[in-house]
């Protein structure tokens, strides 16, 4: 049976392999994940469509195919696998030379050689450089790169394709050839670093850069992956586009403790999770937008486009290694049991790669929650091209002052938290900001939560 990328959105024209979970040979089982591929909204992990052994990888780690391409073959039996590698080879090969015939044959000749050396007496790798250099070409024809992701990454290390051994069928350069090239050249890339700043004005921000790294030999050297790349990029964007502004509320939300404590356990034995404060935050933020509509917006050229409709955004951390939002659709039309199920749901699916990338668009609103890491206050991004993104941060024990029901001012200790709004100034201004938040305090402070969870 013949493996194709899949149609993984309505959206999505083609796909990086950006792993591979088995080898030629190898026995799946069906619905075990086969490989992980990347797209320009989502990482996924693609199960096997049926049980057998792994017989021929057609297209290797790295390489970027429409969707529809074959990519690999599953066999009934183990024989077949072990046949099949004497045909790929024979396939790619005859593929890869016109795909760039010409560069290759320049890379080896004399350009390089001239060139290598002289870099390295500034860095002290000359007996290193030659010998590679040396070595790659005959055994693979100075490998070809036909990935858009692994010339971006050769481009970023400063590598010279003709010097990276490449271990891909049909003598192609794969993602991790060029992280092992980086990882032999060692402390190397500060010298390329060096030529750039000069024909450039922002000298002064260049070398501080560049120094760090050429100073310490110990330093590793990681370049971004995919998601990584796609966030600064997205960040970066949005930074440059949005007139940010940031307001801040101090929330109490005893009253919300209150009914959560009081509920918790009977709450965890029928949902199998925990109840936490997010799930009433997004019930209150849906209560309030309404009457704020201008939140729920996004900015196309020099208009404000308001959505009727409330798909929110949940930032989800995928442990320390990249940051998705997975959209809650029409979440104003949803009760907080419901809402707190879908958060619990996407977040699961977005940890362990199981997001289609449609699951990940179309959000009109996004929350960030950093209340589980102890922090105070957060300014986040705004996720384009909406134009405001809540945080909502750790919640604590604070002494507050209180009235009691004889007018009497009284110190109580209650849990206290922060949210913070960072909004986009075009779209509307400080008093509208002000205003929306401290409706969101006061439904938070006051609402009746136990109907909500009856």
């Amino acid at each position: 049976m013949e493996v194709t990328m899949p149609q993984l959105g309505e959206t999505v024209t083609e796909g990086t392999i950006t792993r591979w979970f088995k080898q030629v040979g190898d026995k799946i089982d069906a619905d075990e994940p086969l490989f992980e591929v990347s797209t320009d909204k989502v990482d996924s992990e693609v199960p096997a469509p049926q049980a057998g052994y792994l017989s021929e990888i057609v297209v290797p780690e790295g390489e970027t195919v429409p969707v529809g391409a074959r990519l690999a073959v599953i066999s009934d039996d183990a024989g077949a696998a072990s046949s099949a590698p004497a045909t790929p080879p024979a396939e790619p090969a005859a593929e890869t030379p016109p795909v760039e015939p010409e560069p290759a044959p320049p890379a080896p000749a004399p350009p390089p050689t001239p060139q290598t050396p002289a870099p390295a007496p500034a860095v002290p790798a000359p007996a290193a450089a030659p010998a590679p250099a040396a070595a790659a070409p005959p055994a693979n024809g100075g490998g070809t790169v036909t990935s858009p992701i692994v010339r971006q990454l050769i481009a970023q290390e400063g590598l010279d394709p003709a010097q990276i051994r490449a271990t891909g069928e049909g003598g192609r350069i794969t993602r991790n050839d060029v992280l092992q090239a980086a990882r032999a050249r060692g402390a190397t890339p500060a010298a390329p670093a060096a030529p750039a700043p000069a024909p450039s004005a922002p000298t002064p921000a260049s070398a501080p850069a560049a120094q760090p790294v050429a100073g310490a030999s110990g330093d590793e050297t990681v370049p971004f992956d995919n998601i990584r790349r796609r966030t600064a990029e997205h960040m970066v964007r949005s930074l440059a586009t949005s007139a940010h502004v940031y307001t801040s509320v101090r929330v109490d939300f005893e009253r919300v403790e209150r009914v959560r404590r009081a509920h918790q356990a009977e709450w965890k034995a029928e949902e199998g999770f925990s109840l936490t404060y997010l799930p009433f935050i997004v019930r209150a933020f849906c209560d309030v937008v309404h009457e704020y509509p201008h939140v729920n917006a996004s900015v196309e050229g020099e208009t404000l486009i308001v959505h009727r409709d409330v798909n929110l955004g949940i930032a989800v951390d995928l442990s320390f290694n990249g940051l998705i939002a997975p959209v809650i659709r029409n979440a104003d039309g949803k009760r907080l049991r419901l809402l707190a199920r879908e958060i619990r749901d996407l977040a699961a699916r977005a940890k362990s790669k199981q997001l289609s990338p449609d699951e990940v668009v179309g959000g009109t609103f996004t929350i960030t929650n950093m209340g589980p890491f102890g922090t105070t206050m957060t300014f986040p991004i705004i996720n384009q091209p909406q134009v405001a993104i809540m945080a909502t941060d750790g919640i604590r024990k604070e002494p507050v002052v209180v009235e009691s029901a004889d007018g009497d001012d009284a110190i109580v200790v209650h849990h206290i938290g922060y949210l913070s709004l960072a909004w986009d100034h075009r779209a509307f201004d400080g008093a509208y900001a002000a205003s929306f938040l401290n409706d969101l305090r006061v439904v938070l402070e006051t609402r009746d939560w136990e109907t909500e969870l009856a």
